[in-house]
């Protein structure tokens, strides 16, 4: 997996498999966002939990367009906190996870003058066959998608 341009680069555990997202029904579109799952864990690590995050644009037509699934975050805990308890840490919340959705999907490098990667999502939805341009995508809504598995990693026991 190699680096993205503009300080944005894939999470060493994400899965990059943008070439093989095959193009779709045209449509317009009303909103973007991220969606944000867990990963397996790691049978050598119970001290973290990993997650991936994927973007999309929403259609019209409320089809949610995957864009990429490159990136990912993952959070540890202290030694001391149960790690087969198969629940979030103290202090993890729907909003720190949200946070680190959107820190994650964010550029890295200060350098950067965009406050989110438009052009190359654009060239992104460009290639799964929608007609959007950075501009389309910068004035629409954003949304934060936690999966049901990361809603239940939240809960308490």
């Amino acid at each position: 997996m190699g680096s993205v341009e503009g300080g944005w680069s894939a999470h060493p555990d994400a899965i990059d498999d943008r070439t093989d997202l095959p193009p779709v029904e045209p449509g317009r579109a009303v909103g973007l966002g991220a969606i944000c799952d867990l990963r397996p864990q790691r049978p050598d690590d119970t001290n973290s939990q990993g997650f991936s995050v994927s973007e999309f644009v929403t259609l019209e037509d409320g089809r949610r367009v995957i864009l990429h699934n490159d990136r990912g975050f993952t959070i540890g805990w202290r030694s001391t906190d149960d790690p087969r308890t198969d629940t979030a840490p103290v202090g993890e919340t729907r909003d720190s996870i949200t946070q680190n959705v959107l820190n994650t999907v964010l550029p890295d490098d200060e350098d950067d003058t965009e406050d989110h990667p438009w052009s190359w999502l654009a060239d992104l939805g460009r290639a799964r066959g929608l007609s959007v341009t950075a501009q389309d995508l910068r004035g629409l809504p954003y949304e934060v998608v936690l999966t049901d598995k990361v809603t239940q990693w939240l809960a308490p026991a």
